[in-house]
């Protein structure tokens, strides 16, 4: 059956057929059922119980000895009821013996060379040899943001699903997690707002989980317009939203305001698709003015606390080589170590 409001999960993890590291457990923001090529992720989950990351772990642990992997290994996993509604139960979706296109992303995030080691061990070399060890949950956190080319096709829906669209990634890599996803964006050509109009309409699924979002946008002196559903919603809770017609009810509606460049951000998840609906149109125009456009509610409520970080502070830099300064060494260590071992 489908999975309703599921977390998804990537791991990727090297195995010798004796032992199995895992180099990175990587939480999506958006929820299952959108591609995990398309969906941003973090490194370490940033919304995960401590135990639920374990069970994980131990999952995969299990699946690669069952399998006799030697070499590199992705699982997907779900997860449901973090909600609190219900008893949390992790899903297995799917197991790849392989490399996955996430292990750059995860060896950046952890330091750890993970396709080097993985050819090693592929032709004989044990982890042990290799003196590899699993790297400890990373002080910082990765983001990852995947690039669409909506851009280059103008007047498609941009609505997220389960077929892969993007075409790269970016990465962000900050202390906390709003600001590594702040980062992504900006990296991916979506950059978020530090001030402005903020235009919200969800479907009737996402009424109640958009209010917290949108009151902590306007609580941060954001300007909120909305159509008449989800505009009396936000109104109802408190939350001073200005309602604007429909496209067909009359002028000026969004696009008016859209094209006069009043609009900063867009909110808005799809009870339709295609360019033929009002969404579609809306979403497509978007794209062509370079107004970020978030379709997803846990995307929002990234971007919400996104916002506030780039608020309180500036955007700082820091690379690789800072965040790892032992990373060379231990190459070069073991580089020196495979000649006596064995020669290839």
């Amino acid at each position: 059956k489908f999975l309703e409001d599921a977390v998804e999960v990537d791991v990727d993890a090297l195995s010798d057929r004796k032992r199995t590291i895992i180099g990175g457990v990587m939480q999506h923001i958006e929820q299952a059922g959108v591609h995990s090529g398309d969906s941003a992720c973090v490194i370490p989950p940033y919304s995960l119980p401590g135990h639920i990351i374990e069970q994980i772990k131990e999952q995969t642990r299990a699946l690669a000895r069952e399998l006799r992997v030697c070499g590199l290994m992705n699982v997907q996993f779900a997860i449901t009821g973090l909600d609190g509604r219900s008893e949390p139960h992790i899903y297995v979706l799917e197991v790849n013996p392989r490399a996955s296109r996430t292990v750059p992303f995860v060896s950046k995030a952890a330091g750890l060379p993970l396709a080097r080691y993985a050819a090693l061990v592929m032709v004989g070399y044990t982890l042990d040899e290799l003196g590899v060890e699993e790297p400890p949950p990373p002080a910082h956190y990765s983001c990852k943001e995947s690039v669409l080319p909506f851009n280059k096709f103008p007047g498609v829906d941009i609505v997220l699903g389960p077929e892969m669209r993007s075409t790269g990634e970016v990465m962000g890599i900050d202390d906390d997690f709003p600001m590594a996803f702040a980062k992504s964006m900006l990296a991916a050509g979506t950059p978020l707002p530090l001030h402005g109009t903020i235009f919200i309409s969800v479907n009737d699924r996402d009424k109640e989980r958009i209010v917290p979002i949108a009151r902590n946008f306007a609580q941060m002196g954001y300007r909120i317009l909305s159509t008449r559903g989800t505009g009396q919603r936000l109104r109802d809770a408190g939350i001073p939203a200005e309602i604007i017609p429909k496209i067909q009810e009359g002028r000026p509606n969004l696009i008016d305001f859209m094209q006069n460049d009043e609009i900063a951000l867009i909110i808005n998840t799809p009870s339709g698709r295609g360019f033929h609906t009002d969404e579609g149109k809306i979403r497509s125009l978007a794209v062509q003015l370079g107004i970020t456009c978030i379709t997803t509610l846990p995307a929002a409520e990234a971007a919400v606390h996104a916002c506030r970080a780039l608020r309180q502070r500036a955007i700082q830099v820091c690379s690789l080589q800072e965040r790892f300064p032992d990373y060379l060494h231990k190459l070069r260590t073991v580089q020196s170590a495979l000649r006596p071992i064995r020669s290839l």
